[in-house]
């Protein structure tokens, strides 16, 4: 149990705003003497030159803009030591408006402290704090019912608010076996019990701190880490390809198989990597780690990485969430999001808005849209395979936001897997037995890219059938390869009457298998290199998903011929960009810049 009560430990701190939060944290730096040298003592007298009362919110809030206002706006971090672990504090901000940077604050957040105003009492944002912590999985709470000095140490007040607010902490299912009653300001049951209380028996905010399990959670939990980047050195003859990222659970080794998702690829750990120190004998729960591997496979940032052999995180392009949304408009069905979860990042749509409640009194309401400061249960469709965990202990496996136009809007926790299409789970199956028994080449993806000066890809031409899109892509074969692109054109003609020719007689021709035998040739021809262009007449958005699905979603670009007008992904979800069905050298050259601009040609 010690070896797991000294991990250190993620905290946030939330609270209406004016209730105490930045005095509180600024109470623990300074009773842990965490504070660099001097540091108190040079906000003691700029206090001094300003005519101004210390604070000690003061050592906490830097932003001139914080100072002047007096609030809380962006989320500070900041360290602190107990006597048995080091803590990471997250201050989140408590203003209405800023309940957005909350949510980011406490996205990786195991544990947290809610400080609620002794004299004003239990405020609606001290609630919505609340839901928040538990859609975000938080489910290690102290509430520190703060100034207890301006109520005179009243013991009925601080009852009456304990009371009111466990029994709507047990409405929305969150565990809250502790409360406090502290003064941050004369650092009453912070660091230390003064007498001024002597009615309260528990314990002090640090030795709760202490109390607190560490998350991740033990070693035997199953691996996983988010890929942060994957750095590639040169210098000397130097061909490492790094893997790097921060481990979420679990102990990875040199030799073993890993598993990433929700490609399906594998490997195995050739060497664990550390910045300027020997080779670690393992990684652990909490460590920043990089590996190379036994051969250079294409990888990317956003991938989960699991241990061959360990139970195996969901991975589904259909979930549900349970959803705080605090965008500027809001949450409706059918419009694009981004959803984010680690470091992947995900197009995804709202299916369907299953409820929605009123997060300050729980209330039902009936609506087919989430407004702000609203919660929700949704539905998520998404444009690729995502890969999250739902076992116990690993929260940070399915926390995410909702980016809506740049913008964070909402947060929350993925809830459960949907039940896909029989063909769907058909082909996630068939993707991840490939992957886990391909013979790869001698030849590294990266040693093709730097021979041929270009990334492999595919290029799908869609569109109705009185379009000539066979023209845009012939003429876009001939460009490239007469600008020294090694690139091929097939036409689906050539599947049909080839690969498909047992199918494609027969009257009930299965579309699905079709793409999926087509998406199939062209993963080969990515994996040799080439950039594969097809033409062909009303691709789906489902032919494109499943496409995408066997193919790297990212490594396929799509450009559909419509009324619609030009523009890159406006209008139609699935396709990278949008023509007009005039010239096709005009089209072509739209097509060239949008390569261009994806890196996958370069050098012209």
């Amino acid at each position: 149990m010690m070896e797991q009560m000294d991990r250190d430990l993620n905290l946030v701190i939330v609270g209406h705003v004016d209730h105490g939060k930045s005095t509180v944290i600024g109470r623990l730096l300074v009773d842990t003497n965490s504070l660099p040298l001097g540091r108190l003592e040079q906000v003691k007298e700029t206090c001094r030159r300003n005519s101004k009362q210390f604070e000690y919110a003061f050592l906490l809030d830097a932003l001139k803009d914080e100072q002047a206002q007096g609030i809380t706006i962006d989320t500070a971090r900041c360290f602190f030591k107990t006597d048995k672990r080091r803590c990471m504090i997250l201050d989140a901000p408590g203003h209405v408006e800023f309940l957005k940077n909350m949510i980011t604050g406490a996205a990786k957040a195991q544990a947290a402290l809610l400080v609620i105003d002794a004299n004003e009492g239990i405020m609606e944002n001290s609630k919505r704090h609340a839901y928040m912590l538990s859609l975000l999985g938080i489910r290690q709470v102290a509430v520190l019912v703060n100034k207890m000095d301006l109520i005179g140490y009243s013991e009925a007040r601080y009852d009456a608010i304990a009371a009111e607010f466990r029994l709507f902490l047990e409405q929305i299912k969150m565990p809250a076996g502790h409360f406090v009653p502290v003064s941050a300001l004369g650092g009453d049951n912070i660091a230390r019990k003064t007498g001024a209380m002597p009615w309260y028996g528990g314990g002090t905010v640090l030795e709760l701190l202490d109390a607190f399990r560490s998350d991740p959670p033990p070693a035997e939990k199953p691996f996983r880490m988010y890929i942060q980047d994957i750095y590639k050195f040169t210098d000397g003859d130097d061909d490492r390809r790094i893997v790097a990222g921060a481990v979420e659970t679990g102990t990875l080794r040199a030799g073993d198989r890993v598993i990433f998702y929700p490609s399906g690829k594998t490997g195995r750990v050739k060497t664990l990597e550390s910045y300027n120190r020997a080779e670690p004998a393992a990684f652990s729960a909490g460590d920043a780690a990089g590996f190379t591997l036994d051969e250079q496979i294409y990888l990317k940032r956003g991938g989960l990485v699991a241990v061959d052999g360990q139970p195996q995180p969901l991975v589904t392009d259909k979930f549900t969430g349970n959803i705080f949304w605090l965008g500027k408009t809001p949450l409706t069905k059918d419009k694009p999001y981004i959803l984010r979860i680690g470091t992947n990042e995900t197009p995804v749509t709202v299916t369907e808005i299953l409820n929605v409640m009123n997060s300050s009194d729980l209330s039902a309401l009936a609506k087919d849209e989430v407004g702000f400061n609203e919660a929700a249960e949704c539905a998520f469709s998404a444009e690729r395979p995502v890969a999250f965990d739902t076992y116990a202990g690993l929260e940070n496996l399915r926390r995410f936001v909702l980016v809506d136009n740049y913008d964070i809007s909402g947060g929350g926790l993925l809830t459960e897997s949907l039940a896909s299409a029989a063909n769907d789970d058909d082909l996630q199956k068939r993707v991840f037995t490939r992957e886990y028994k391909w013979e790869r080449s001698s030849i590294s993806f990266e040693r093709r890219a730097e021979m041929y000066n270009q990334k492999a890809a595919l290029v799908l031409i869609t569109g109705p059938k009185s379009e000539d899109k066979k023209a845009i892509a012939k003429l876009l074969e001939r460009r490239l390869f007469e600008k020294g692109k090694y690139v091929y054109y097939i036409g689906m003609s050539s599947i049909l009457y080839g690969l498909d020719a047992d199918i494609s007689s027969r009257k009930d021709m299965d579309r699905e298998e079709n793409t999926r035998r087509f998406a199939e040739v062209a993963n080969i021809m990515l994996d040799a290199g080439l950039i594969l262009i097809m033409s062909a007449s009303d691709l789906s958005g489902r032919d494109i998903r499943n496409i995408r699905r066997v193919v790297s979603g990212e490594d396929v670009y799509v450009a559909c011929i419509s009324s619609a007008g030009r523009g890159e992904g406006r209008g139609l979800p699935e396709a990278d960009l949008l023509l007009d069905g005039g010239r096709a050298d005009s089209a072509v050259s739209e097509i060239e810049a949008l390569l261009k601009r994806r890196g996958v040609i370069f050098g012209l």
